[in-house]
């Protein structure tokens, strides 16, 4: 169950309604480079449209119960970070990583996490020829129900592996600010519960040794949206990504960045940075 935690926001609304982008009904096969592709070639293909949708202000408004991981495939919570410099990655990897292991074993009860990789994000332009991405506006969740599994692979010694594909394990993201109040481009999270299989459309990711595999999402009136604004780097998100037993009602679920109506013009680009995490029970 994700904690309580407030934030004194200028924002008050209880909703706001922006345009996400999602995969066009008739689009064909979705491809995106990690890298700049060939000459001739984009770096992303598909057709992606924008839908007007509300999305709900968590901190006023949230489900009964509250938000819950495996519910609803997100959750909040209170966390401050011992660094608060990432600008050197081996910094990130000698402190950052062994911490939030801890943290999500804290929370979860995961017997095991695996940190595989993570991304640091800015909306100023000046910064992406720095290798840091700008944030993602598109609906879409990092895995499949196929590439999950093979993250496992990717990750662990063979033999371990394939014991470990045997019980249950999750991909979950942990997503930070970095430095200040997220004003801008927020994340929007989908509700687990809202969306149908029939929305997932799996995409191709292309890396320099490898293809990968994320999933694109089809518009769905059924889906329901939420966002946390004005996050601080004292707050950590949780997004199920990919979860084994499908049991669980939230297996995974999606998100995106959006242009908030209600930012301030003089708001600040958002700055974040993202772990991804297997995590065995």
């Amino acid at each position: 169950m994700s904690e309580v935690v407030s934030n004194v926001t200028r924002n008050v609304a209880q909703a706001v309604e922006a345009d996400l982008n999602y995969l066009a009904s008739n689009s064909a096969h979705p491809v995106t480079y990690t890298y700049e592709p060939p000459e001739g070639i984009p770096e992303r293909t598909g057709e992606y449209r924008l839908f007007r949708v509300p999305i709900t202000n968590a901190r006023i408004t949230p489900p009964p119960g509250g938000f819950s991981l495996d519910r609803n495939g997100f959750e909040l919570h209170a966390h401050a970070s011992e660094v608060t410099v990432f600008s050197d990655p081996a910094v990130i990897e000698a402190r950052y990583y062994p911490e939030t292991d801890a943290l999500l074993k804290r929370l979860t009860g995961a017997s095991k996490v695996v940190i595989f990789d993570h991304t640091l994000r800015d909306g100023a332009a000046d910064r992406r020829a720095q290798g840091v991405r700008e944030p993602v506006k598109y609906v879409h969740n990092d895995q499949t129900f196929v590439s999950g599994p093979r993250r496992v692979r990717d990750h662990l010694p063979p033999e371990e592996a394939e014991k470990r594909l045997k019980g249950r394990f999750a991909i979950v993201n942990v997503w930070r600010p970095i430095g200040e109040v997220v004003e801008s481009s927020p994340l929007a999270l989908c509700d687990s519960r809202s969306i149908w299989r029939s929305d997932l459309v799996p995409s191709d990711l292309v890396y320099r040794d490898k293809v990968g595999e994320t999933y694109a999402f089809k518009f769905n009136r059924a889906h329901r949206w939420y966002y946390f604004p004005r996050l601080t780097p004292e707050e950590v998100l949780l997004l199920k990504i990919y979860d084994s037993d499908e049991k669980v009602q939230a297996r995974l679920t999606a998100h995106t960045a959006f242009d908030d109506p209600t930012t301030p013009a003089d708001a600040p680009p958002r700055r974040s940075i993202e772990l991804r995490a297997l995590l065995f029970f």
